[in-house]
């Protein structure tokens, strides 16, 4: 890939996952199905980063709002994460990918949690593509922690508050090793961000697909890359 190439490639790409469960209705299947056809589509994509010029990429695989599903759902998709954490570890390892989870862990039980900790042990001194899970994550919620974390700072004298400023509250969100999304994808056809990194995303790019993610093959992911290799981003700033 020539040095052109790469300045028109995002180097953090985060995707909104959608469609799982319309996919598995469609064809007349329980949601669960779709969401384990959702989890086979999550690799062929991870693997596609490297070649095609992706550093980072990001899933939301489960948000604060998710709770409100059925029990049975909800039950399914803890049973899906635990067994795709434990099939795929050493896969993940071996192909130099770093993971890491962002979110609130402290309502997922403890098996959860312990694989989600061995997985990010595990894989810690990887340094190829940087595959971060959003579990258990929400936005506002994100922001709330980190404020509050701000907030002991603050009254245990660790931080001046007349020094705070846009640069400060990142230090102290989940996503604080990563570099602000260059490039947000949602599938499925529905057209909002459902309080997926609303701190970081304030100059992203968007894509809204139609694709329903399991559908969503590495092939439609390089034709949203190379549209996003054609746009202008400025900042806020006017095109000299």
């Amino acid at each position: 890939m020539s040095n052109k190439d790469q300045a028109k490639t995002p180097r953090h790409v985060a995707i909104i996952m959608d469609g799982n469960g319309r996919w598995a209705q469609l064809r007349g299947r329980p949601r669960l199905v779709g969401h384990h056809a959702g989890a086979k589509r999550v690799q062929e994509i991870v693997e596609a980063c490297k070649p095609m010029g992706v550093k980072y990429l990001t899933i939301f695989a489960f948000s604060t709002e998710n709770w409100k599903r059925t029990q049975t759902e909800v039950a399914g998709l803890m049973r899906l994460f635990k067994r795709f954490i434990t099939a795929k570890a050493q896969e993940l390892k071996s192909k130099n990918v770093r993971v890491r989870f962002i979110g609130d862990r402290v309502r997922l039980d403890n098996r959860l949690q312990d694989l989600m900790d061995n997985l990010e042990l595990m894989t810690a001194d990887n340094d190829g593509t940087h595959l971060t899970i959003a579990l258990n994550y929400g936005g506002r919620d994100e922001v709330a922690r980190a404020t509050k974390r701000l907030a002991y700072d603050v009254a245990a004298g660790k931080l001046d508050p007349k020094s705070i400023n846009d640069e400060t509250l990142p230090k102290y969100l989940d996503t604080i090793y990563l570099p602000d999304p260059d490039l947000v994808i949602r599938t499925s056809g529905e057209a909002r961000i459902s309080n997926f990194l609303l701190w970081q995303s304030a100059y992203s790019e968007y894509e809204f697909i139609d694709t329903l993610w399991p559908d969503f093959t590495s092939d439609e992911f390089a034709k949203v890359l190379a549209r996003y290799g054609q746009r202008d981003r400025r900042y806020g700033a006017v095109k000299a």
